[in-house]
């Protein structure tokens, strides 16, 4: 029994796609369902490892593919499922129905998550320098659409939001991964003005010994004194 067709098992009855740790656990439990008389051998693919799975299943895509069945084998946002291909869609929409899908993005919105997506992580400040507009209400949308999440905070003045897409990004897309998307290198080479680091504390100050920070201090109130002295 090869690696590959337990693989084609698991997906074609999965309710969801499963990524390969997914499928690597359900490998290992497989064991406590050994069925010797059926003459499997759960054993033997115990202990697979990620990449043997991704391997197996990257074969599995293309033997499918080039079959020329009606459906094939995919991998969105890191996860892996059977799709029908899209010429069959009016055939399939009259069996199903057709899903209410929400409203198309608009340009604005499409700009935006291409700045996001290619400069990642990036604050909502630098999008607005590339854009040269208030993405305000822009970002709004694609954060409540899903496509768009805080992923963490610059190391600047203020400490402002940073922004990233979210595995839906790459599902309503098609991507397997970011890597996956088309070069845009001059997106990626536009300058964006970062504003200066916080400010914590003197220059030098952490950086001076002990005995250089205690003279400072006696210097700083002699002078004090002759000052106050002057005044009097």
């Amino acid at each position: 029994m090869e690696l590959k067709f337990i693989l084609e098992s698991l997906l074609f009855s999965a309710q969801k796609p499963m990524t390969s740790r997914e499928l690597r656990d359900v490998l290992g439990d497989a064991v406590q369902h050994e069925q010797p008389e059926a003459g499997t051998d759960a054993r033997a693919f115990q202990k697979a490892k990620d990449s043997e799975i991704i391997t197996a299943l990257e074969q599995l895509a293309r033997e499918h593919e080039e079959a020329k069945r009606s459906y094939r084998l995919v991998c969105v946002a890191g996860a892996w499922q059977f799709a029908t291909q899209p010429e069959y869609a009016p055939w399939l929409k009259a069996l199903v129905g057709q899903k209410i899908r929400p409203p198309r993005l608009s340009q604005a919105a499409l700009e935006t998550l291409a700045i996001i997506a290619y400069r990642q992580p990036i604050t909502r400040a630098e999008v607005e320098q590339i854009r040269g507009v208030n993405v305000d209400a822009v970002m709004q949308t694609i954060m409540e659409r899903g496509l768009v999440e805080t992923v963490g905070r610059a190391e600047v003045v203020g400490r402002p939001p940073t922004y990233g897409t979210t595995a839906l990004f790459l599902e309503y897309f098609g991507l397997a991964g970011l890597g996956d998307l088309p070069a845009a290198d001059e997106l990626r080479k536009i300058a964006v003005e970062k504003p200066p680091a916080p400010v914590t504390a003197e220059p030098g100050l952490a950086t001076n010994p002990p005995e250089q920070l205690a003279l400072k201090g006696e210097g700083k109130e002699q002078s004090a004194q002759a000052e106050s002295q002057k005044s009097e």
